[in-house]
């Protein structure tokens, strides 16, 4: 069984509060592209304009740091066919979220499932998400994870001007991180792999994935 874990893209969406929702335009049209094919045979070709971090996405650690690996740089088998492991957000202080110690997450992929994307798309979406803790994000990269991701507006907590831990413990220790999951609750906690590669753009830190998972 395949599970969706990817936010659909639309027009003009909000990820995230300041960043531009994209646009979708027609480079060809299936009109004009008659003057370009024989007769009956037709295509469209489309453009989009969209911020890197729009819908379910990667960060590599270019993202947090200039001389970090960006999308081309991490290596496949950290972004695909991952063991997964679903740790559900019971153990909360407040809208921190902690991992079990006891948890074995060496080589998985780490999903954190806190329900918050039953918000998304709403302005809840954006204001007092829950996220995961510092003391964990640390405890994930000394035990070896080999990917985070989250269901929330993000993995860090949002103040203005405020640090980001978590995006800077994991990527340092080159841990990428996937943000605005969806669907985690119709995972098992354990027993499935995880998929969410991005296209290999050089330069790039960030980008959106479809993320799924195979039970």
């Amino acid at each position: 069984m395949i599970v969706e874990l990817s936010h659909r893209i639309v027009a003009g969406m909000v990820t995230y509060p300041g960043v531009p929702g994209p646009v979708l335009g027609t480079h060809l049209s299936r009109e004009e592209s008659r003057q370009v094919y024989a007769p009956g045979t037709e295509f469209e070709i489309g453009t989009i304009t969209l911020a890197a971090n729009t819908g379910t996405y990667l960060d590599t650690p270019h993202h947090r740091y200039a001389g970090g690996a960006d999308l081309s740089q991490v290596p496949i088998d950290r972004l695909a066919d991952l063991p997964g492991l679903v740790v559900r957000a019971t153990r909360r202080d407040g809208r921190r979220v902690l991992v079990d110690d006891r948890l074995d997450v060496r080589g998985r992929a780490v999903l954190i499932h806190t329900g918050w994307d039953r918000h998304f798309g709403t302005e809840d979406y954006l204001r007092d998400h829950p996220y995961l803790a510092p003391e964990s994000a640390r405890l994930l990269a000394e035990l070896g994870a080999a990917l985070v991701g989250i269901d929330s507006l993000n993995i860090d907590d949002t103040p203005p001007r405020g640090e980001r831990p978590a995006h800077t413990i994991l990527l340092a220790a080159g841990i990428p991180l996937v943000e605005h999951l969806t669907g985690l609750a119709a995972l098992p906690d354990e027993g499935f792999r995880f998929h969410a590669a991005p296209p290999m753009v050089a330069g790039m830190g960030t980008f959106p994935v479809r993320a799924y998972a195979v039970v």
